[in-house]
């Protein structure tokens, strides 16, 4: 549960980031000549999904990081049309999760933005949007980091023990060394660009900076209502296209 607050500055979550340089060596045979964000799932590239939430929802300034078959993520961008899409090259070196959001901040703004994983996405409810949720939940005095979950016994494509444990006043704290906790990282989070300040460009997790925001209690989480979906390896896809079927038949 996110405390009341009061509503985000109107360029909190204009710009946003997705993340396609990783390797997809999970999704292996398909990536061996496709770089996973143009695999399809529903009709649909992988990042074709993430764009379209942040198109829908009012993101005018979107980065898009590239690294493994960079070329092919580049003309996918050039071809969809948009303009307000921007690659940010790491052709040279693969920045990892942190390292790649630090090296793009210049061009994602001043204000607080939003990171998406490339292979999670999701599907709301008839007039539910997750991305003004969390602009609305997102307290800039309280917070640095906003993570969307998912709740693990919903969630689809997900192997894993769950990552967080989410006090009532929304802040988390991962699960450490207990043997399950009900929430997931979702793949999406709106972050003050503050925690980037005085780091250097160079490869390292995101969650290093998460750690840090997690001890002084600045990390919390907002629950997905609807259907989420994550999509590592190559069975995840019927998997998920079977989802998102049966959820559209019966939102």
């Amino acid at each position: 549960m996110i405390p009341s607050v009061n509503m985000p500055d109107k360029e909190i979550g204009r710009s946003g980031m997705i993340l396609c340089a990783g390797l997809g060596t999970r999704m292996q045979p398909l990536t061996l000549t496709t770089p996973k964000p143009l695999i399809s799932v529903a009709g649909k590239a992988l990042i074709g999904h993430a764009v379209e939430q942040l198109e829908n929802n009012g993101v005018t300034n979107i980065i898009v990081n590239t690294h493994y078959l960079g070329d092919q993520v580049e003309a996918w961008v050039s071809q969809h049309g948009n303009s307000a899409i921007k690659i940010s090259d790491e052709t040279d070196e693969l920045l990892e999760t942190g390292g790649g959001v630090v090296k793009a901040k210049n061009l994602l703004g001043t204000a607080p933005f939003f990171v998406l994983n490339s292979d999670a996405f999701w599907i709301d409810r008839p007039g539910v949007s997750t991305l003004a949720r969390m602009r609305t939940a997102f307290d800039a005095n309280e917070c640095d980091f906003l993570l969307l979950l998912a709740e693990h016994n919903s969630a689809i494509g997900f192997d894993g023990n769950g990552d967080f444990f989410c006090d009532p006043d929304g802040r988390l704290q991962r699960r450490g060394n207990a043997d399950f906790a009900p929430y997931i990282f979702a793949g999406c989070y709106l972050v003050h660009p503050r925690v980037l300040d005085n780091i250097p460009v160079h490869p390292f997790s995101m969650n290093v900076l998460w750690n840090r925001a997690l001890k002084s209690g600045r990390v919390w989480g907002l629950v997905h209502d609807g259907l989420w979906l994550h999509v590592g390896t190559p069975d995840a896809i019927g998997a998920a296209e079977e989802a998102i079927k049966q959820f559209k038949s019966n939102p």
